[in-house]
Parts: structure tokens; sequence; C-alpha cells
């Protein structure tokens, strides 16, 4: 983990960079535009601050980098790492692939024989079982890239993820504040 306020100083850097990207490319911008925008650039200063080391932050990135519109904003917060981060992106879903083949495999191979004499136990197992999965997916539904992760690196990657997240709406506060104070209210 690192440190909280490096992490907030180097975010709100490539946030204001990307910002300036995003209002540098049109003069008249609806409110729709502008929140996009403003979302878009955050998401993207968020994942790079991270440099592509985590899961979550290559799919931010490489989601962003689907559309034709977001891609001189990612090329712009991602100047020298962009290369390395894109083919890390690439990588993710050839990964992915083999995790997945791996599970079946798992699945297929694993048969459980239930015993008759602990229905009781057998029946709590599964239903917490059966909560524990839709709780996960859940989870990996909410984590950027997390359908494509194991139980264990998810849970380590959505820790990750919330120190960010947290980061960003820490930073976005501040920001609000000074706002304020500025305009005087």
């Amino acid at each position: 983990m690192r440190d909280p306020s490096s992490l907030k100083q180097q975010f709100l850097k490539k946030w204001i960079l990307g910002l300036q990207v995003c209002g540098s490319g049109k003069q008249n911008m609806s409110i729709l535009e502008r929140k996009k925008a403003i979302e878009l650039s955050a998401d993207i200063a968020l994942a790079s601050t991270r440099d592509g080391r985590t899961c979550w932050s290559r799919a931010l990135i490489a989601n962003a980098s689907k559309h034709d519109d977001n891609k001189v904003l990612v090329q712009h917060l991602l100047a020298p790492e962009s290369e390395r981060l894109k083919n890390a992106s690439i990588g993710l879903a050839m990964d992915n692939k083999r995790v997945r083949c791996k599970k079946i495999l798992k699945r297929s191979c694993c048969i459980k024989r239930v015993r008759k004499s602990e229905p009781q136990v057998v029946l709590a197992k599964s239903i917490a079982k059966r909560m524990v999965n839709r709780r996960t997916q859940v989870l990996k539904s909410l984590v950027p890239g997390g359908e494509f992760m194991d139980d264990i690196s998810l849970i380590e990657e959505t820790l990750d993820y919330i120190e960010s997240l947290r980061a960003q709406v820490d930073v976005m506060r501040t920001l609000a504040k000074a706002t304020e104070l500025v305009n005087g209210k």
C-alpha cells in the first residue's frame, strides 16, 4: 500500500491535466458532456496513479481506450507509460481465459458426495456457499476487471481499489471546499 498523501497529490496532478485536455477539446460543452469529461478524466487519472500494477487500473484504461473520443485523453495522461500499460491490458484478457479454463477443469473433476446422516450441516454449508458466491459475483461486477479475477486476487484488488477511491473522494472534497471558499459561499 502507498502513502495516501502522495497518492492524492499524484491523482490531483493527473486529474487537472486530464481536465485541461478535456476542456481544450470543446468550448461549448453541455452539462452532460462536462460530467462525462470529469468522470473519465478522474477514472483515467486514478488508474494511471497505479501505473498499471493492478488489474482494476488496467481494466479502467482498457475500457477508456475502446472509444475513439477517449484515446486522446488516455494518451496525454499515460504518455510515457502508455505502451506498457496498453500491452499489459491486452495481456490481461489472455490471462483471464487461462484462469477460466482452470476453473472449468477444476469444477468438472470435483464431484462431491453428500452424506445422508448430516443433512442439516450440509444444507447450512450449501446455503452459506451460495451466499458467498452471490456476494462474490456482486463484488466482481463492482471492481473494474473483477469478472476475470479469482477470489483471492479479487479481495486484494478490491482493497487497493477502495484505497484509491477514498483518495479520489478526499481530493474532490478538498477541491469542492476550496471552490466554495473562493466563491464566498
